[in-house]
């Protein structure tokens, strides 16, 4: 286990625990990345990736969490390996099955609650891990809440068992899970009646992302943040 002192957004100085779980699926073992506060507390946020893997946005995503009080566990769907650019990142996410992803996200909550004794789960996710986050609020209804941000939408067929509260965040200007897609999940909403708030910015896709200046909306990704603290406070409480 790794201690850390960082600045929560209070700008407090608060200390994180960073340590491993480890975790068996049937395609093979794999590994959680987890940050835990100072306190212990029988709250998580599952932390989804982008297409990259656990690399250093997403353990800094942790600590952030962390920072607010939450257990943070971001489960390695590609089993350590980490793309260099964007075509080793294609190759990845592409050769990703959707059930092996959310059979890993259901390893990493079993091992959270017997290794923590956490009882309330809410998930976050980020491009490839919004996809993954918004596909395991229609198929785990034990989560509490769920943040996808710019992932794509899943079909009807599954999206209408949507019970877990969903804050979606999107990009008006993201060419991938574009305005088109975006309002597909505002009609499913509507039809089917699902608890679902989609919040758009006028930014790209992955504006969350500091470590990439060409997209990054540091304005949007403010706000979004404290959305979706807020959604997760609401939610996560007894």
């Amino acid at each position: 286990m790794t201690w850390r002192c960082i600045a929560n957004s209070f700008e407090e100085e608060t200390i994180v625990r960073v340590e491993t779980l480890n975790l068996n699926t049937t395609l093979g073992a794999t590994t959680a990345y987890v940050d835990r506060p100072e306190q212990d507390s029988e709250i998580a946020v599952l932390l989804i990736q982008e297409w990259w893997g656990i690399n250093h946005h997403i353990r800094d995503i942790a600590t952030r969490y962390a920072a607010e009080g939450y257990n943070c566990v971001a489960p390695d769907l590609y089993r350590g390996r980490v793309a260099a650019d964007t075509e080793e990142a294609s190759a990845l996410m592409q050769a990703l099955a959707i059930e092996d992803g959310l059979e890993t996200i259901s390893k990493a909550m079993a091992a959270a609650e017997e290794t923590y004794g956490i009882k309330r789960f809410a998930i976050n996710g980020f491009c490839m891990g919004g996809t993954f986050a918004l596909r395991a609020a229609c198929e785990m209804p034990e989560l509490k809440a769920a943040a996808p941000f710019y992932g794509d939408i899943p079909s009807e067929d599954v999206l209408k068992n949507l019970k877990v509260p969903t804050l979606f965040i999107a990009g008006e200007r993201d060419a991938w899970i574009n305005p088109e897609k975006v309002n597909g999940l505002k009609e499913a909403a509507k039809k089917y009646n699902l608890p679902v708030e989609v919040v758009s910015y006028d930014a790209d896709h992955a504006f969350f992302n500091d470590t990439r200046p060409q997209v990054y909306n540091a304005e949007a990704a403010a706000d979004a943040w404290l959305r979706v603290l807020e959604h997760f406070r609401k939610h996560l409480a007894k």
